[in-house]
């Protein structure tokens, strides 16, 4: 790791939830390489802490485990009074935690709607909770950034996930809303679309012919990594797009253009 100290985001204090693992886990790392105070928050309290571990034993890396369940007000609540105490308050907050990887493809008519309610809990009322609880905070500094992160899946409809299609969908409509009501305070909201990416976390469903036809449909024939939104994830969290606000930032290789 670089020296945090002199990096675009020495100062700030960022939130990424669900960066226990996965794409949240690659942010965290960055946003704090970057110089970012992190707060690793996460449902999985073991996987946050492990997350929070690997970024202070890197060079000056600075970052706080802080458990939430991102679908309920309360434990929202008590995460960013933790994150407060801790760090004297939110400059960045990404907006990652989401129920994927769990999801069994299946038509639309066979979605049960205890799952379809589960889904639209944690990823839209979650980032709903969060930034309701952020922007306060953020108010009171007279600045903020929140990064929402969306699917490369609404931009093409994919089949047989319509409950995450749809509560990702949700989110663009989200960050632009937000953005024009945050925007006097001097809160940007953001929100990125990652295409079908490779990360430690397993996908029973992704077979390795799935797996060849998305790289297929791709302009840059190779399979997506963390490492390819990172970059984009810290230019929307840092001072390089201040003028930037209600966008969606598409990342997926190609597949789909927006």
């Amino acid at each position: 790791m670089a020296d945090p100290a002199a990096g675009p985001l020495a100062g700030r204090v960022a939130v990424v939830t669900g960066g226990g693992q996965g794409l949240g886990r690659a942010f965290a790392h960055r946003l704090a390489a970057d110089g970012a105070r992190v707060a690793v928050a996460d449902r999985n309290a073991d996987a946050a802490a492990t997350v929070a571990a690997e970024i202070s034993s890197a060079a000056g890396g600075t970052a706080v485990a802080v458990p939430v369940d991102v679908a309920d007000e309360v434990s929202v609540a008590a995460m960013t009074g933790q994150v407060v105490d801790a760090y004297g308050g939110i400059d960045v907050l990404v907006n990652n935690a989401a129920v994927f990887s769990t999801l069994a493809m299946r038509p639309f008519d066979e979605i049960d709607p205890a799952e379809w309610d589960r889904v639209m809990a944690v990823n839209v009322r979650g980032p709903f909770l969060c930034a309701r609880a952020a922007a306060p905070v953020m108010r009171h500094a007279g600045y903020g950034k929140i990064v929402n992160i969306s699917s490369a899946t609404v931009w093409i409809g994919r089949p047989h996930y319509l409950h995450y299609v749809t509560s990702k969908a949700a989110l663009i409509g989200m960050t632009r809303a937000l953005a024009t009501e945050l925007g006097p305070a001097g809160i940007r909201v953001n929100a990125v679309t990652p295409g079908a990416t490779r990360t430690e976390i397993p996908r029973a469903t992704v077979t390795p012919e799935q797996e060849r036809a998305i790289v297929a449909g791709q302009a840059i024939k190779r399979r997506q990594v963390p490492g390819d939104l990172v970059g984009v994830v810290a230019f929307l969290a840092g001072a390089d797009s201040d003028f930037m606000t209600g966008q969606t930032v598409n990342v997926d290789g190609g597949a789909a253009f927006h």
